[in-house]
């Protein structure tokens, strides 16, 4: 039987490891539940949320070059009461706001600019560049301001 992406199977988990479960799939076919696709809630022990021989529905979520297939029970649920998106109803006419565009900075050519011009660009852009340096190394040393 040839397993095709995004269908929904039946099938028995045949495994359990600590990254994920194997499942059989009736009709022929296997493929791994990875933990992270289990339930629609952090994960910690598989063994909590499986046993060996259940039987569970699953949806095939990827086949990759070497045919191992990638499987998903929590995409294959049917979504109850609580997990169902609820449709957005559009904000109040008064809270709407119109659309962001983008547009260019309009910049002064250099030559019209007088050299009080020129210093307080170069002031504002170094003070803008010191200050994103500071924050790119303050991430990567783990330190922040308070």
């Amino acid at each position: 039987m040839q397993l095709e992406i995004g269908k929904i199977y039946t099938g028995k988990v045949k495994g359990i490891t600590q990254y994920g479960a194997f499942v059989d799939i009736d009709g022929g076919g296997n493929g791994m539940v990875h933990i992270s696709e289990i339930a629609n809630t952090y994960v910690n022990e598989i063994r909590d949320h499986l046993t060996e021989g259940q039987e569970v529905r699953v949806k095939v979520i990827g086949i990759n070059d070497a045919g191992k297939v990638s499987l998903s029970i929590k995409k294959a649920a049917a979504p109850t009461g609580e997990q169902q998106e609820k449709p957005r109803s559009a904000p109040p006419k008064e809270r709407r706001s119109k659309p962001v565009v983008w547009e260019p900075k309009k910049t002064v050519p250099q030559s019209e600019m007088s050299f009080e011009d020129m210093m307080s660009h170069f002031k504002q852009s170094s003070e803008e560049r010191i200050g994103d340096l500071k924050r790119s190394t303050d991430r990567k040393n783990g330190t922040r301001r308070k």
